[in-house]
């Protein structure tokens, strides 16, 4: 049985040379009080470019066009304590949006410089991949989390 697929969106700018990446802490569901980008679950027949455009409007108010998603790769996540999280996410980077991020009932948004990107407050996989794509690489990754739910305990590149 497939994988239910998810996307995620990170935006990026920046400002005073410093480049900032937009985060949202969790308010809820799977992985609520972390630090976590915009996106979620794709609805049906829809593609993970439109998810992702759908996702970043409605977490944070912000506007992107599915021409300025910059596709990074796709991770693949089990939870064999809890099949039920196990998915399958593509990554986008995006640079270009209109209006400014504002909290939803998802998640309260905040810029960080990428040299402060608080890891210790993101999903423990994060720190493994994240740094890489948001200096301009790709990721093609599958981590197998724990009984903890929240450590990762194995990982290994993905076939494409």
């Amino acid at each position: 049985m497939p994988l239910p697929q998810v996307c995620v969106c990170y935006l990026l700018r920046e400002r005073a040379g410093v480049v900032e990446v937009l985060l949202g802490r969790k308010k809820h569901g799977l992985g609520m009080g972390n630090f976590v980008g915009l996106g979620g679950k794709l609805e049906p027949g829809e593609s993970a470019v439109d998810a992702a455009v759908r996702e970043v409007l409605e977490e944070s108010g912000v506007v992107v066009a599915a021409s300025d998603l910059e596709p990074r790769g796709r991770l693949t996540y089990h939870f064999p304590h809890r099949e039920a999280w196990s998915q399958e996410s593509n990554v986008f980077v995006c640079r270009t949006w209109r209006g400014e991020p504002s909290g939803s009932d998802e998640l309260d948004p905040e810029w960080f410089a990428l040299d402060a990107v608080p890891f210790d407050e993101m999903w423990d996989d994060a720190r493994r991949w994240l740094p890489g794509v948001l200096a301009g690489g790709g990721v093609r990754r599958t981590f197998v989390f724990g009984e903890d739910l929240a450590t990762v305990v194995a990982e290994r590149e993905s076939v494409a």
